[in-house]
């Protein structure tokens, strides 16, 4: 039987994230409904995406019996309510990143997903890609002997975007595309808490940060490199894309993991990737797990733990930290 989804917001991660869809068999995944705060976005997308059912709010989609799992592709500022909302209603949530604005909200999700006995997940795409299950074989293989240091760099020029300089809006490059780097620091690390963590950046007016560099320590002598802006445009080298990758280089030996074409054009860079991570959660839910081994709630709670000490330590505040 086919999963059937139910989409939260009409914007642009939704729109990349239905053509990423319609990739994958009919007969194992459907979109059966769009909700959005304006009814008539959310009839324009359904008929752009041929989708059955359109709610002109999140509460009706909260209340169709016949959705499997929730998408949740609003604003980083909304994942908590939202998010919450749908837990409460006892529905599988598949939550984009990041999780939420920060380590107290994400806290918030988890208790709420436990307590109500429903799948959940971070959204962190890139865990899903053939290239990441690859790297954590070869990892577990040893195939590359210890690794002592690593480095993910994601510079991206976005500030003409409001979403990426706007306080109001979540902005910033940490909870944006810095997450990516951390994340991959943390796969490779398996999970473990770093020992100290040296963040330094610079701010745009709006009092988010445009540019950080972050040194963390672990155990063992190893140590993680990270740097992300969202003013000017880095190599990105690791891995291609860094945060969708579809080649892995390793010893001079390359392999492609080519993705299948959009029938639609899309928003980001390889989003028809975003496959990967609805099929990892149709599989979760045939197993009847509650989270997803290859992005655990407890990597989510660390990741977004170290980014509240990042944040700290370059001095951004938002308004969700003080309630």
């Amino acid at each position: 039987m086919a999963t059937r989804w139910g989409l939260c917001g009409a914007g642009k991660i939704s729109h990349d994230f239905s053509v990423a869809m319609k990739t994958l068999p009919a007969e194992d995944h459907q979109i059966a409904a769009i909700a959005s705060r304006s009814r008539e976005r959310a009839k324009e997308f359904a008929k752009n995406h041929s989708i059955p059912k359109v709610y002109g709010s999140y509460e009706e989609l909260a209340r169709d019996p016949n959705i499997d799992v929730v998408y949740l592709g609003v604003l980083h500022t909304e994942h908590w309510r939202v998010g919450l909302l749908f837990l409460k209603a006892g529905k599988n949530v598949l939550c984009e990143k990041p999780f939420a604005m920060n380590s107290r909200q994400v806290k918030d999700l988890v208790e709420a997903a436990k307590k109500n006995n429903v799948f959940l997940m971070e959204a962190i795409w890139s865990r899903c890609f053939p290239v990441h299950a690859e790297v954590r074989k070869l990892l577990a293989e040893e195939a590359v002997g210890e690794v002592k240091l690593v480095k993910a760099y994601f510079g991206s020029p976005q500030l003409h975007i409001p979403r990426s300089v706007e306080k109001e809006l979540g902005g910033g490059a940490l909870l944006d595309i810095g997450v990516y780097c951390l994340q991959f620091v943390l796969m490779v690390f398996n999970g473990e808490s770093p020992e100290s963590i040296q963040a330094s950046g610079v701010l745009l007016d709006s009092g988010v940060d445009e540019s950080v560099v972050v040194v963390m320590k672990f155990s063992r002598k190893r140590m993680a490199l990270c740097a992300f802006s969202i003013a000017v445009c880095f190599t990105n080298n690791v891995l291609g894309p860094m945060h969708c990758p579809t080649t892995l280089v390793v010893n001079d030996k390359r392999t492609e993991y080519p993705l299948p074409e959009p029938c639609l054009p899309l928003n980001f860079t390889n989003s028809t990737g975003l496959r990967y991570e609805a099929e990892e959660v149709r599989q979760c839910l045939l197993k009847g797990l509650k989270e997803s081994p290859r992005m655990p709630l407890a990597d989510s709670i660390l990741l977004t733990e170290i980014m509240d000490e990042i944040r700290k330590q370059v001095g951004v505040v938002f308004n969700q930290d003080k309630q």
